[in-house]
């Protein structure tokens, strides 16, 4: 092979990599940066740094992979699941705007008495506020989805970040009386280790998820079947699960799927127990 045709294949090959970080990442799915060691191309340390949350999942019923260790989170009070060992559920909920389906999910957790927290933003507490005072009131957490769901990833500025945030107090203290609790979570999951810390140093537990499916599109909504499919077989030990209040499926089949967890031998609890077990 001579210079010419080698220079070229790596031009290839570089850009077939570009390609695909590229397609990965318009996909919300992570790009790990990988290093070799040994002649094996292993994730690189400190790859949790600047990220979309990524999942990989293995057998049904076991806990997925992130894109980032339990242990790399942990040193910013960051989470995506619990315990390995026990059938415990924590049920979240990502609240961007109102249209109908709230009710519905709040209705099905009262009937099963299953805590829930729900990360909210600003638009949603200026225009829900009666919802987020129901929230609070059966007894649910309220946590900091940032207040004009940005790519956070992108502030570098810690005024900034924190304006983001301390917005969403704000508001939620006028609205409700009560202090916001002290959970955050990335919009779209985008991080890097510097949100992380900034985070953390504001008193948060940043929390990511272990199981969460395309429930978003609003002219795409999942049947029955494809959410069960995804809800009740990838549930697991510890699972942070992750759906969205606007879903109609979601506010249609919550009842069932909370009795369906339950006969599976599935608890719930809470994120503030989550956080308590990890300090």
């Amino acid at each position: 092979m001579n210079i010419k045709t080698k220079t070229n294949l790596k031009k290839a090959v570089l850009l077939t990599a570009l390609l695909a970080a590229a397609f990965l990442a318009g996909r919300g799915i992570a790009y790990i940066k990988y290093e070799k060691i040994d002649g094996r191309a292993i994730p690189a340390s400190g790859s949790v740094s600047g990220a979309n949350w990524g999942l990989g999942f293995g057998q049904e019923g076991s806990q997925p992979t992130g894109n980032a260790t339990s242990e790399e989170l942990q040193q910013y009070d960051a989470h995506y699941v619990g315990d390995s060992t026990e059938k415990v559920i924590y049920l979240t909920f990502d609240a961007g705007y109102e249209n109908g389906n709230t009710q519905p999910i709040l209705d099905a957790l009262k009937k099963h008495n299953v805590p829930a927290t729900f990360f909210v933003v600003g638009h949603y507490l200026e225009s829900a506020p009666d919802l987020v005072k129901q929230m609070v009131a059966d007894g649910h957490f309220v946590g900091n989805h940032t207040y004009h769901h940005l790519d956070m990833s992108s502030i570098a500025s810690k005024e900034s970040f924190e304006k983001e945030m301390r917005d969403v107090e704000t508001l939620f203290k006028e609205i409700t009386g009560t202090e916001l609790a002290p959970f955050y979570r990335p919009p779209q999951g985008k991080y890097n280790t510097a949100n992380l810390q900034m985070a953390k140093e504001m008193g948060y537990h940043t929390f990511f998820w272990s199981l969460a499916y395309v429930d978003w599109y609003q002219d795409q909504q999942p049947t029955r079947e494809e959410a069960f499919k995804k809800l009740v077989g990838r549930i697991h030990p510890g699972a942070i699960v992750l759906l969205h209040s606007t879903s109609q499926t979601n506010g249609e089949i919550l009842d069932e799927l909370l009795s369906r967890w339950e006969e599976m031998g599935y608890t719930f609890r809470t994120l503030e127990d989550f956080a308590a077990a990890s300090e």
